[in-house]
C-alpha cells in the first residue's frame, strides 16, 4: 500500500494527510518541510490527518522517535485526524514525548480539528 502525503502550510501551521503504510522514504519526504518550518517559525502547531492509516514500519518508528527527541519542545499543538479506534490512543501514546497540546479528532470532525489549532 502506499503513502499519499498532501502539505499545507501556513505561517506555523502544518497539514499532513497520510494514506497506507508509513515507511521511512516517505516519512523522509515531509521531514524537511516540518524542519524548516520549525526553523522559519519557532513553534508549530500540526494537523496529521489519517485516511486508510495502517500504521508505521519500523524505519518510520525509529525516524519519528528521534524526531521526538529532537524537537521536544517545537511542536505546540497536535490534531491527530483518523477513523478508527487505534488511532485515538496515539495522542495519549505520543503525549510523553513532546510538550504539545494534543486532540484526536474523527475524519468527519477535522473543520473542528482546524479550528482547535488557530485558536
Amino acid at each position: 500500500m502506499s503513502v499519499e502525503l498532501s502539505e499545507i502550510q501556513e505561517g506555523n501551521y502544518l497539514e499532513i494527510q497520510v494514506t497506507g503504510k508509513l515507511d521511512r522514504a516517505a516519512y523522509e519526504l515531509f521531514l524537511p518541510s516540518v524542519e524548516r518550518q520549525i526553523e522559519e517559525c519557532g513553534k508549530i502547531r500540526i494537523l496529521f490527518a489519517m485516511h486508510d492509516f495502517h500504521g508505521w514500519d519500523a524505519g518510520a518508528m525509529w525516524q519519528d522517535i528521534k524526531f521526538d527527541v529532537k524537537h521536544f519542545n517545537d511542536i505546540e499543538r497536535l490534531a491527530i485526524v483518523g477513523e478508527k479506534k487505534w488511532e485515538r490512543g496515539m495522542a495519549v501514546f505520543c503525549k510523553p514525548f513532546t510538550t504539545a497540546k494534543i486532540r484526536y479528532f474523527d475524519v468527519s470532525e477535522i473543520d473542528q480539528a482546524r479550528d482547535w489549532l488557530a485558536e
